[in-house]
């Protein structure tokens, strides 16, 4: 078994690539009548998907009704850097970098959709 990819549902799956290269740096892969979209995240893809894209409703809610959360994270050695950027480009503060008691430095933005990012150097 191999991690392939991870889509989010999104309201504008366009507007979202772009704020992604924009905020991250990151390059758009194939990106499909505005449906369906990834950027190039190496082996591992991100991928967004139109709401409309969904098989049914209530798919954003688990059995018992409660919103499922999601939490979109990249590594990089400059977490600074990479807040600052993605603030430029738009995205909302949630907590600056700080250092974690395991030595990991990470800090947290939310993107134009309300998805949480956190940004952080590797572990291990």
């Amino acid at each position: 078994m191999k991690f392939g990819y991870m889509i989010v549902y999104v309201d504008e799956v366009e507007a979202t690539i772009v704020f992604y290269e924009k905020a991250f740096g990151l390059k758009r892969g194939m990106v499909a009548g505005g449906e369906f979209g990834e950027l190039a995240t190496g082996e591992t893809k991100l991928g967004f998907a139109a709401k409309k894209m969904l098989h049914g409703p209530g798919v954003f809610a688990s059995p018992d009704g409660k919103v499922l959360g999601v939490e979109i994270a990249f590594t990089t050695d400059n977490v600074q850097a990479a807040y600052d950027k993605a603030l430029a480009a738009g995205a909302k503060p949630v907590t600056a970098p700080e250092k974690k008691p395991w030595g990991q430095i990470v800090a947290y933005v939310r993107d134009n959709n309300g998805f949480l990012v956190e940004l952080c150097t590797p572990t291990g």
